[in-house]
């Protein structure tokens, strides 16, 4: 902001002293005045708002009370260029190879309007891959989460609508993960903002570029900030094992007429990640016969009828056992029995 002129009081000389000759006290007041008043924003009073100055002193002559204006100094408040990007994800985004989408903030500290060139930057160090940069999209909808079709992309130079004094505005960076990474990967991705009619340290000056022809001065943050998002990599495999063991009539393990055959198929869940929908299938072989109501599912047991429980069996379908959405890490076991015929 420019700094207040010095004030001057217009009166003459011999009143001054006239005043001062009969003892009467002096009293200087200053009011200030604001035209076109503006809302206080993040850095003050607003771009461009004039301030008005005018000092008034009152004194006792031999004519009575007298009143003096000075003159009226008015100043322009000029443009503070400040930034703030924040990242808006909780914490990393889980990934696999294909597309990931980090959400930013860029918010306008400043005291008046700005736009803001954007740059996205994904080689960032200490990362484990570096993803490749497909957009940067701007949150059309104002629903928080990209939607593909729907929200702006931004094409080169990916620069921001102008922003008003404190607003914001929310932003994706839309990445690839590439193939080859394994679970527990993590990577970041850096997006700066920079005030378009410049940087630099605070306090660096760009005349004449303000609002309505008055300066802009960059603030406390350099008119560019910088935020990081996260990526962390959740590859979640599924392994079955299946084993059997049997039953002779006579006692032993024979595989005979009347022998029942025992399956035991075991799902590992692996990696930081889930699976939905995870459903253990198996035929009954031919040959054999589906002994009723013997399907378990870690050590409990499951009716044959569908929609019952998680499990159904008959000799037609085979068996089927699902366990929805399972963690990385988790282990299950079905079995089931058999007759040999």
């Amino acid at each position: 902001m420019n700094t207040f002129s010095t004030l001057s009081l217009h009166h003459t000389t011999s009143t001054v002293i006239a005043c001062a000759r009969t003892a009467s006290p002096v009293v200087a007041a200053f009011a200030l005045a604001t035209l076109g008043a503006q809302a206080a924003h993040a850095e003050g009073v607003g771009a461009g708002t004039l301030i008005e100055n005018t000092a008034t002193a009152t004194y006792e002559d031999g004519d009575g009370s007298q009143t003096v204006d000075s003159n009226t100094v008015v100043v322009r408040v000029d443009e503070l260029l400040d930034v703030t990007v924040t990242s808006l994800d909780s914490g990393p985004i889980g990934a696999v190879p294909g597309e990931a989408v980090l959400t930013f903030e860029v918010t306008n500290q400043g005291n008046g309007p700005e736009a803001y060139s954007l740059t996205a930057n994904p080689t960032v160090a200490g990362n484990d891959f570096d993803t490749t940069v497909v957009n940067i999209a701007i949150d059309t909808n104002g629903n928080g989460t990209y939607d593909a079709g729907v929200d702006e992309i931004l094409t080169a130079p990916e620069t921001t609508q102008v922003l008003e004094a404190d607003e914001g505005l929310t932003v994706f960076v839309i990445v690839t993960v590439p193939d080859g990474v394994v679970d527990g990967d993590a990577s970041d991705v850096e997006l700066t903002a920079e005030a378009l009619t410049g940087t630099g340290a605070p306090g660096t000056v760009f005349a004449g570029q303000g609002v309505d022809g008055g300066d802009a001065i960059v603030g406390t943050t350099g008119a560019d900030d910088t935020a990081v998002g996260s990526l962390l990599v959740g590859i979640t495999s599924v392994e079955l094992t299946k084993s059997v063991s049997v039953v002779d009539p006579f006692g032993g393990t024979s595989v005979v007429p009347g022998s029942v055959a025992t399956f035991t198929i075991v799902a590992t869940v692996s990696g930081s990640g889930s699976v939905d929908d995870l459903i253990v299938a198996d035929a009954i072989p031919e040959g054999t016969t589906y002994s009723d109501e013997t399907v378990t599912l870690d050590g409990g047991d499951l009716t044959d009828a569908s929609g019952d429980d998680a499990g159904e069996a008959s000799d037609a379908s085979g068996v089927s056992v699902d366990l929805g959405t399972v963690a990385g890490g988790t282990v299950h076991t079905v079995t089931f029995d058999v007759t040999v015929d």
